[in-house]
Formats: C-alpha cells, structure tokens, sequence
C-alpha cells in the first residue's frame, strides 16, 4: 500500500509560483510511476505531469515549459514546480502514484492505482 499526502497549494497571482509536494509513505515509490493530475470546477480530472524512473518525464502541452515534475528518493516525495501561472491552471491538484511497468497511457487516470486528497491551486488574474 502506498499513501500520498499533497502539500503547497494556496492563493497566487498570475504570473507567479508555486511548488506542490506528495510526500508518499509505505513501499517506496522508486518502483513506481509519479504523476500529478488536476480539476477544475465543473470539469474532468485531467493529466497534468507525469514521471518515471527510467523512461523520463512528460507534460501536458498547456504546462510544457511551466511546470517541472521532479522526485527526491531519499524522502520518498514527488514535487511539481509550477512557474508563470495563468488562471487557467486553478484547480485540485492530485498526486497519483503508478505500480509495476511503464505504460504509454500514463495520462489517463485509470492507470494509477492510489491517490492523493488533493491540494487546492487558486490563480488570480
């Protein structure tokens, strides 16, 4: 079992930062796959980074060259820079963490087996 606690949400103002961290406690979550998804009000659930050990690093194009996913094995956490904010980016954050094998669907939530409770970004204009 693996469970996931989102931390560094709050209030911005457009074209500022903000730096999230999923801290994961149980089995370590080197053999897993990190990815941080997002919703909006009204809205579906939607992929917003993703990161594996061996494979690399992907992004959704609306946050490619913004946002920056990253690990810290030591303290089993996952963090998601977030730089030039735009309202567009208000959301719940969530933190999901993949076991087993690389998969190409690594942007559809059904691929991930646990789940954060989510931290709430808010971006004025």
């Amino acid at each position: 079992q693996v469970q996931l606690v989102e931390s560094g949400g709050g209030l911005v103002q457009a074209g500022g930062s903000l730096r999230l961290s999923c801290a994961a406690s149980g089995r370590t979550f080197s053999s897993y796959g990190m990815a941080w998804f997002r919703q909006a009000p009204g809205k579906e659930r939607e992929f917003v980074a993703a990161r594996w050990s061996e494979e690399g690093t992907f992004y959704a194009h609306s946050v490619k060259g913004r946002f920056t996913i990253s690990g810290d094995g030591a303290k089993n956490t996952v963090y998601l820079q977030m730089n030039s904010l735009k309202p567009e980016d208000t959301a719940v954050y969530y933190c999901a963490a993949k076991s087993g094998r690389y998969s190409i669907d690594y942007y559809y939530t059904s691929q991930y087996d646990y789940w954060g409770q989510g931290t709430r970004v808010t971006v004025s204009s």
